[in-house]
């Protein structure tokens, strides 16, 4: 239940994925190498990026309680817990059933959709901007209706995340489509507070 609640939440962010995989050909699935030109990244066979941000390290062997991966430089925020981890070495993450280790790139702004029964069921919260604090980074939304090919045409919403980690800042554009009113809700990971975040003419700013 934990996981198929934390694949409707990632609908946004895997959506977006889709979208970039659909005009570029990049791959939903990536090897660590794609993003990330280190001798020891190339050697993962059994890690992988879900997306541009989200580093899995698949837990196989029974009866397992550790499990040992490798981080690419940088800084890396543990999914569940919040805690800053630094890259470019190796490390022991305990697991168990509940938990495939999941991190992700600290800069990253990763957009989350709410907890539903099926894609089609309609909700009045806000998509969550999930911030990973540690550097600067960036972010993305890609939004259509979702049934038809009218996206070929150009309808399609799509916003653009930046986040400038010394002043704590976000800001977010929208880079395409007819601009409205749009609020979203913003959350830095490992801190329980949420804001509201308002777009005014495509476009808002906030520091949190």
């Amino acid at each position: 239940r934990q996981y198929l609640e934390l694949r409707y939440r990632l609908i946004p962010y895997l959506y977006t994925a889709v979208h970039e995989s659909v005009t570029t050909g990049m791959p939903i699935i990536r090897s660590l190498w794609l993003h990330h030109d280190e001798p020891e990244a190339v050697k993962q066979g059994d890690q992988y990026l879900f997306g541009p941000h989200i580093l899995v390290a698949p837990v196989v062997e029974k009866g397992a309680t550790q499990r040992r991966l490798y981080l690419p430089k940088g800084q890396w925020i543990d999914f569940w817990t919040g805690e800053t981890v630094e890259g470019g070495r190796e490390i022991e993450r305990a697991v168990d059933l509940a938990t495939t280790p999941l991190y992700v790139r600290a800069g990253a702004v990763v957009p989350l959709g709410p907890v539903k029964q099926h894609t089609g069921e309609k909700s009045d919260e806000p998509i969550t901007l999930l911030v990973h604090p540690g550097a600067d980074g960036t972010g993305d939304l890609y939004e259509d209706d979702g049934d038809s090919f009218d996206y070929r045409q150009g309808a399609y919403t799509r916003f653009a995340f930046s986040w400038t980690d010394k002043t704590r800042t976000l800001r977010v554009r929208q880079s395409h489509g007819p601009a409205g009113p749009r609020s979203f809700a913003v959350r830095i990971a490992g801190e329980d507070k949420t804001l509201q975040l308002e777009l005014q003419n495509g476009e808002a700013t906030l520091r949190v």
